[in-house]
């Protein structure tokens, strides 16, 4: 239905890496779904999203369907809401509904309802947005068409220096400088926290491993959150003096604390490791 939520949900299936068409006419779905064939791997997972604005050309749409659904792995996903739902919707965008004509908006949703009506009864999956908001729509897309094993959300753990200033698109910070510096070690001024020799320096520090406790138990619920409002990537800071030992060491360690969070996919970056 117009208004229940295509954009949000094309949206949805492109950040989980499908090839969204949107108002593709339904006499094109073949010749996509054959394209989709030839390109293999470089195009896997297909979206259209077919709707009333195609008019008459809509109409062909079922008799397509029954010829797909005999030859690929197809799922049809009908979206809708209430009429007083989709009404102020319409309302908010100051939008006329495609099948509005010289008529109410009532009289165009029930239009488009009559015409959607054999779609709805024959599809896989029916949506009710009435009661969603764009997060909650986007995470039910990620729910249904995630690839088995996909990652629902992105973590990047970037250490930095706070001589630096600190990274703009950071999410959360953490401070290391409550640890020793390494730096004032002679044999160990001149390795960086990605040496054993520094990393087990810094962790063999009081507090280090009970802070890394504490900050990934703490980061877990957090993490969780970010997937269920579909938030899919964060940035988690970790900062010392220079950049160089202390962060660098406990991001690693952080990272791959936080590489056994399900649903989580883990990165490191260290910005300010190449600076003298």
């Amino acid at each position: 239905m117009s208004g229940a939520g295509r954009s949000t949900v094309a949206n949805a299936l492109e950040d989980l890496d499908w090839y969204v068409v949107d108002n593709l006419p339904p006499q094109m779905l073949r010749p996509l779904l054959d394209l989709s064939g030839r390109l293999g791997s470089e195009l896997p997972r297909v979206a259209a999203v077919v709707d009333v604005r195609g008019r008459d050309l809509f109409r062909e749409l079922p008799d397509r369907m029954r010829e797909l659904r005999d030859r690929s792995d197809l799922r049809v996903v009908f979206l809708d809401a209430s009429d007083e739902v989709l009404v102020r919707r319409f309302e908010q965008v100051r939008r006329p509904h495609p099948l509005q004509g010289n008529g109410t908006l009532l009289d165009g949703i029930r239009r488009e309802r009559q015409a959607l009506s054999p779609m709805r009864e024959n599809a896989d999956i029916v949506i009710d947005t009435s009661s969603s908001n764009i997060h909650q729509l986007a995470t039910r897309v990620a729910d249904l068409f995630s690839a088995a094993g996909a990652a629902r959300h992105t973590v990047t753990v970037m250490s930095f220096g706070f001589k630096y200033g600190l990274p703009p698109d950071v999410d959360l910070v953490a401070d290391m400088r409550f640890l020793p510096n390494p730096y004032w070690d002679d044999a160990l001024r001149g390795l960086t926290g990605e040496d054993d020799a520094v990393r087990d320096y810094v962790m063999a520090q009081e507090g280090a491993a009970e802070f890394l406790d504490a900050y990934a138990a703490a980061l877990r619920p957090v993490l969780q959150g970010y997937q269920r409002e579909n938030k899919r990537h964060s940035t988690v800071g970790v900062g010392c003096t220079g950049g160089r030992h202390r962060s660098v060491a406990m991001a690693r360690a952080l990272a791959e604390r936080l590489s056994n969070e399900p649903g989580v996919a883990v990165q490191v970056r260290h910005r300010d490791l190449g600076r003298e």
